[in-house]
C-alpha cells in the first residue's frame, strides 16, 4: 500500500466465505463462526514459551536470492470452486464440475469483454470472495509454476462493514478476517505450503490501523502543524460516528465490541496509542508524512523523535534520539505471535517511509532475534521504501531491514526497457539512468561487493499499487500488443540481479488497465482482477477462472524457474551489461534513438568460472543477429557456447563459436520480442 498511485515517462456485491464449499483437500480445523472465542483479547494472554515449545519450525533459506516470490491478493485469488485447466497438489487434474466446484476455465473467444464495464468495475471495489482455503487448493499450481515463496496480502481482521478487501485497514491484529477464514486456516495453509517446499511471507502493517475511531463530530481532520485533534470515540463498524469511549473498552458495558468493534488487542485501546493528528496533507512534507493518518487509516504512535524539518535527512541522528513507545513494543509482540503461531517465513513491511527509522530499526531487531530463537536464522524483512534508490539503500543500511521492495525506479525501468522505451544503462558513466545501472556500482553505495544488491532488492514489474502513477495499467494493459513484450520482461525479471517476484495473474496474461480518460479515482482496482473470476475476472469477464497450466506464459515462467534452480549463476552470479556490435562495426552499450530502442540488449551472469549470456530483442517485428561481448578469460576465441533457452524452441542446443571481437564475442540471434540464454 502506498502514498501515491507511476506515470510512464512515454509519449456484484462483495462475498464472504460463509456458504462456500471448501476444496476437498482442505481440512478446516475449526468452526469459523466460533473461532473468535480462541482469539486473545490482550497480548497478556499470549504465553510465548507455551506457543513455541517443542515446535519444529520450517528453516529459513540459506540465500533468498535462490527464491522466486509470488505476490497475491487473498480476496482476488481463489475461492476453491474452480475446475478444469489445473491440477491439485498431487498433480491430479481437477475436472468437473465436481461437488462444490462451479467455475469453469476462461475461454478468450467466448468470455473476454462480456461483462458490463461499469458493473464489473464497481464489483472490483468490494470484497470478491477469495479465501485461504482457495489458496490451499492452488499450492500445486504454484509449485509447478516454480514458485518457492508466496507473499500474501494482509490477512488480518478488517473494520466491520468496510470495503477493505486489500487488508490494510486492521481492526484486530491478532485475528484473520472472516472473509478469508480463520487463523487456524492460515496456520494449516502455511504447514501444507512447507510440505511442498513453499515458504510464506505475510504483508504486515506497523504504521497504522484501520479507520477504527472517529474524530470530533465525525469530521475529516487534516494534519496541521502537528496539532492533535479531539476524538469522538472508537467505531463499532465502518462509518459509525464513534460511540465507543476512546479508552480501555469494557466489554460488559459494550458487549458488541467483541470481536468486530473498536480495535484489538486491548493494548491499542489507550488514547496515547494514536497520534491523532488528522490525514496527511502533504505526502512529502516532514513530519507530516510521519505523524498524519494514512488517508482515513489511523496512525499509530511509535514514539518520540526529533521533528525539526532540517533534521529530516539525518537518519543517524533521528535513530539515535528515537525513544520507543509501548505501542511499538506491542506491535512487535503481535508480529512475534504470528511467526510463533503460524510458522511464517518473512514479512513485507508496508509504508516504511511513514515510520521513524528508529522505530523500524527496533522492530527489525526484535523480530530477527525472536525468529532466530526458534531456528529461523534468516527470517526476511522486506520493506516498502518509497523516496528513491538512495533513500532505500540508506534505510537498509541503518535499520536492519533485509531487502527493499523494488518500487519506484525498478518496475518502470524493467517494464519500459522490455518495451523498448528505456536505456539499459551505461557502465562507462556513474549515472543511474538505466535498469542495469541500478545494480551496477556498489562503491557508490559503500558496499564491499557488486553482489550485495542480489540479496537486498526484490524486483518486479507489476504490482497492486504502482507507486507514483495516477492512471494505472498492468504490463499487458498499456496497449493492445503489450503482451508481445512480456517474455522479455520475465526474462529480465528472472535472470537479472535481485530476488524476483511475480505478480499474480501475470502468468495468465492479465491486462488490467484504467481506460477512463477523465478520472483517476480507484484506478488501482483495475490492477486487482480475480484469478477465480467471480464478479471481477480479468479481460472484463465474470464467472470464469484463470488457473490454466497450459497458458504459454505459465509455461515460460515454469521453464525459466527450472533454469534458475539448475544454474546458480542465473540467480547469484555477478552481472554485466554487455556491449554489442553496431552498424559501424564498433561495440557499444545500446541506447535509445529519439526515445526508442529496437535492438538487442545482452548481459552476462558470471559465477566462479562459468558465464551465462542472456539477451532480449526489443524489436517485436523481426529477429536480429549481432555480435555480443563475452568474458575473454572464461570464453576465449575458439571456444563455444550453447543455447540452453530460447523463445524459439528450434534454437535450443545450438552451438556458437566464440570469435575475436572486443576481446571475445559471440554472434547471437534473438527472435523478435524474444529472449535467449547461452552457456
Amino acid at each position: 500500500m502506498s502514498d501515491h498511485t507511476r506515470i510512464p515517462n512515454i509519449g456484484n456485491e462483495g462475498n464472504s466465505n460463509k456458504n462456500i464449499s471448501q476444496p476437498k483437500s482442505f481440512n478446516t480445523l475449526v468452526n469459523h463462526t466460533n473461532h473468535e472465542h480462541d482469539v486473545e483479547k490482550s497480548l497478556k494472554q499470549i504465553d510465548f514459551t507455551a506457543l513455541t515449545d517443542k515446535q519444529n519450525y520450517y528453516p529459513s533459506p540459506v540465500n533468498w536470492e535462490d527464491e522466486v516470490l509470488y505476490f497475491l491478493l487473498v480476496d482476488r485469488y481463489s475461492d476453491g470452486r474452480e475446475y478444469n485447466g489445473f491440477a491439485d497438489s498431487a498433480g491430479n487434474p481437477i475436472t468437473g464440475p465436481e461437488s462444490g466446484r462451479t467455475t469453469p476455465l476462461f475461454n478468450l473467444e467466448k468470455d473476454a469483454g462480456k461483462a458490463d464495464r461499469e458493473n464489473w468495475f464497481q464489483s472490483g471495489k468490494k470484497w470478491c470472495g477469495g479465501t485461504i482455503a482457495g489458496l490451499h487448493d492452488k499450492l500445486g499450481y504454484l509449485q509447478r509454476l516454480g514458485i518457492t515463496t508466496v507473499w500474501l496480502s494482509p490477512v488480518f481482521r478488517q473494520v466491520e462493514g468496510s470495503d477493505n478487501y486489500h487488508g490494510y485497514g486492521i481492526q484486530n491484529f491478532l485475528d484473520v478476517d472472516p472473509h478469508f477464514g480463520s487463523r487456524e486456516d492460515l496456520k494449516q495453509f502455511v504447514t501444507t505450503a512447507h510440505e511442498y517446499n513453499i515458504r510464506v511471507i505475510l504483508d504486515i502493517i506497523l504504521n497504522h490501523a484501520g479507520d477504527v475511531f472517529a474524530y470530533k463530530n465525525n469530521d475529516q481532520y487534516r494534519y496541521y502543524q502537528g496539532k492533535q485533534w479531539p476524538v469522538n470515540g472508537f467505531r463499532q463498524h465502518s462509518h459509525d460516528p464513534g460511540g465507543i469511549p476512546f479508552a480501555q473498552i469494557d466489554t460488559h458495558l459494550f458487549p458488541d465490541t467483541w470481536p468486530g468493534g473498536g480495535v484489538w488487542p486491548a493494548e491499542f485501546q489507550q488514547s496515547n496509542a494514536w497520534t491523532r493528528k488528522g490525514e496527511i496533507t502533504h505526502w512529502d512534507n516532514f513530519p507530516d508524512y510521519l505523524d498524519g493518518d494514512f488517508c482515513a487509516l489511523k496512525d499509530l504512535d511509535h514514539g518520540i523523535a526529533p521533528k525539526a524539518p532540517e533534521i529530516a535527512g539525518d537518519v543517524h541522528k533521528r535513530i539515535k534520539e528515537f525513544r520507543a513507545s509501548q505501542t511499538l513494543l506491542h506491535l512487535a509482540e503481535v508480529y512475534k505471535f504470528w511467526i510463533g503461531y503460524a510458522d511464517i517465513d518473512g514479512y513485507r513491511i508496508d509504508t516504511v517511509k511513514h515510520m521513524e527509522p528508529g522505530a523500524v530499526r527496533l522492530f527489525a531487531n526484535i523480530i530477527h532475534e525472536f525468529a532466530q530463537s526458534i531456528g529461523k536464522e534468516n527470517f526476511y524483512l522486506i520493506g516498502e521504501i518509497t523516496g528513491g534508490r538512495a533513500h532505500a539503500v540508506n534505510i537498509l543500511n541503518t535499520t536492519g531491514i533485509d531487502a527493499a521492495l523494488g518500487i519506484n525506479e525498478i518496475p518502470d525501468r524493467l517494464e519500459f526497457l522490455a518495451k523498448g522505451w528505456r536505456s539499459p544503462g551505461n557502465p562507462s558513466t556513474d549515472a543511474q539512468e538505466g535498469y542495469f545501472d541500478l545494480f551496477r556500482n556498489s562503491l557508490l553505495d559503500h558496499k564491499h561487493t557488486h553482489q550485495w544488491f542480489g540479496e537486498h532488492v526484490v524486483t518486479m514489474f507489476d504490482d497492486h499499487d504502482q507507486v507514483g502513477t495516477q492512471h494505472k495499467f498492468r504490463f499487458c494493459g498499456q496497449q493492445q500488443d503489450s503482451f508481445r513484450f512480456l517474455a522479455m520482461a520475465l526474462g529480465l525479471n528472472l535472470t537479472t540481479t535481485g530476488i524476483p517476484c511475480i505478480y499474480y495473474g501475470t502468468e495468465q496474461g492479465f491486462n488490467g488497465a484504467d481506460y477512463r480518460t477523465n478520472e483517476d479515482a480507484y484506478s488501482d482496482v483495475f490492477l486487482r482482477e480475480c484469478m477465480f473470476g467471480g464478479p471481477f475476472g480479468s479481460l472484463q469477464s465474470t464467472g470464469r477462472h484463470f488457473f490454466n497450466e497450459n497458458h504459454p506464459t505459465y509455461r515460460l515462467i515454469q521453464d525459466l524457474c527450472r533454469l534458475r534452480k539448475k544454474h546458480i549463476a542465473l540467480r547469484r552470479g555477478r552481472q554485466y551489461l554487455r556491449q554489442v556490435e553496431g552498424s559501424d562495426g564498433a561495440f557499444h552499450f545500446p541506447q535509445p534513438i529519439h526515445g526508442t530502442l529496437r535492438w538487442i540488449i545482452a548481459w552476462s551472469r558470471i559465477f566462479a568460472d562459468q558465464e551465462y549470456v542472456c539477451a532480449i530483442n526489443t524489436d517485436a517485428h523481426q529477429s536480429l543477429t549481432v555480435r555480443v561481448t563475452v568474458d575473454f578469460a572464461i570464453n576465449p576465441p575458439g571456444s563455444s557456447m550453447s543455447c540452453i533457452f530460447s523463445t524459439d524452441a528450434s534454437q535450443k542446443g545450438h552451438l556458437l563459436k566464440v570469435e575475436k571481437g572486443n576481446g571475445s564475442a559471440i554472434n547471437v540471434t534473438v527472435p523478435a520480442a524474444g529472449f535467449v540464454i547461452y552457456q
